[in-house]
């Protein structure tokens, strides 16, 4: 199938994938989060550095492997070639009940979190409007994919302007001078935790912000030249990411003192409103459609993947349903969302869902790395040394996340346990699989 599309994706239009699908709305609340863990203005731009380097070498890692292995399919592909049946079905299972449906959650929290600048919003309220908000946008997608696309357009302008407005106002016009942008000095008693403990509690949020990359490595088999392009479109593509989230996050402390920051949950609009009232209310205008737009993407893009596995006997056959008048795979997006909105009624937080996507997303990314080593023939010494390095990476992250955050880590392990035993089950009743 791969070998019938026709290679019509430029080194432009790939780096614009590889930007457009690593920024997301996360930028406009994990600020907050890295700061409580890294509460010193050099040791929270650093930690931006450091995700910055992992997610490049991850690109790297994964442009190589799509570049001698270009079917169609990304991880579910890699995985199922080198691994077996077992692991691919898990990922896709994982996309179900852990890192997208996780991510819908998180980002209706961050809606939710900006709507309050403009109206008085209870706790209890707050989740209402966050469950109404994705019943919304389901039913949206249910009905047809024009909707879906119009509200890309709209996220990406939002969140572009919003990134863009931030950065300016807090370059020209930001009043906190008492920055010490190379102070890395870890307060001995912050948080309890050691300074390696808070590095991999603060990378969760990092790599929540920067992840997306990998999607532009999945369409390796349309890029024209592939073996030159797709290493320097994501090259250049998590070089323009960093220096977008290093920006802004200069920007949000030049704005407001990291000791405030930590205590904020819309670190956007009350950097903003340290200097201009109105603004503030601007910038959470755009946050809103552009977590809208993103809660939207996600909820139309998804599905398609349960049911391209469903429509190969790989998982519920209801998902392979079409909608009679609507041709949409409307059980897919149905179940999604109902699972999302257990999972925002269950973990309640946006620190206690990220952690919980990160971890389980993170150990895929660990594991769709390792692949490397044997779809790859002709390995270079700089290609084994930049796999082994994100693959340590993740490895701590995922071990950090097991330690510290031991909740949401074997929940995320619960739920790949429950997948294997549906695998099981699927295998059992000779599906094909």
């Amino acid at each position: 199938m791969s070998n019938e599309l026709k290679k019509q994706i430029s080194l432009y239009s790939l780096t614009m994938i590889a930007i457009g699908s690593s920024i997301g709305s996360g930028i406009f609340r994990t600020p907050s989060e890295i700061a409580y863990y890294l509460p010193s203005e050099g040791l929270m731009l650093s930690v931006w550095i450091v995700g910055g380097l992992i997610a490049l070498c991850g690109a790297l890692t994964f442009a190589k492997i799509a570049e001698h292995f270009s079917q169609v399919g990304g991880f579910y592909v890699y995985l199922k070639e080198t691994y077996g049946n077992l692991p691919a079905f898990l990922y896709g299972w994982s996309m179900l009940v852990v890192i997208n449906t996780g991510s819908l959650a998180a980002l209706s929290l961050v809606f939710t979190t900006y709507l309050k600048v403009f109206f008085n919003i209870s706790e209890n309220a707050e989740l209402i409007i966050a469950i109404l908000a994705i019943t919304l946008l389901t039913l949206m997608n249910v009905v047809g994919v024009k909707l879906g696309s119009l509200f890309a357009s709209i996220f990406t302008s939002a969140k572009l302007l919003g990134i863009i407005s931030v950065v300016l106002i807090g370059f020209f016009w930001g009043t906190n001078t008492k920055i010490d942008y190379f102070n890395i000095e870890y307060p001995s008693n912050s948080n309890n935790l050691s300074l390696i403990s808070a590095l991999g509690l603060a990378l969760i949020g990092v790599s929540f912000s920067y992840g997306g990359y990998q999607h532009a490595t999945f369409i390796a088999s349309e890029v024209k030249d592939a073996s030159k392009i797709v290493p320097k479109a994501l090259i250049i593509g998590i070089l323009a990411v960093c220096f977008a989230y290093l920006t802004i996050n200069f920007a949000y402390l030049k704005l407001i003192p990291i000791n405030q920051m930590v205590n904020s949950n819309s670190v956007a609009s009350d950097a903003i409103s340290t200097i201009w009232s109105l603004g503030s209310k601007f910038i959470s205008f755009l946050i809103v459609l552009s977590v809208l737009g993103t809660i939207g993407i996600y909820i139309l893009t998804a599905p398609r993947i349960y049911f391209a596995m469903s429509d190969d006997k790989l998982f519920f056959k209801k998902f392979a349903e079409i909608h009679p008048k609507y041709h949409t795979p409307f059980w897919a997006i149905i179940f999604q969302s109902i699972w999302t909105i257990f999972l925002l009624i269950f973990w309640k937080t946006f620190s206690n869902l990220i952690t919980y996507v990160v971890f389980v997303d993170t150990l895929f990314f660990l594991l769709a790395a390792t692949t490397y080593f044997k779809l790859i023939k002709n390995k270079t010494f700089i290609g084994k040394m930049i796999a082994s390095i994100f693959i340590a990476m993740c490895l701590f992250i995922v071990l950090n996340t097991l330690i510290e955050k031991p909740q949401q880590a074997f929940a995320g392990v619960m739920f790949l346990g429950i997948g294997s035993i549906v695998f099981q089950i699927f295998k059992n009743k000779r599906l094909n699989i």
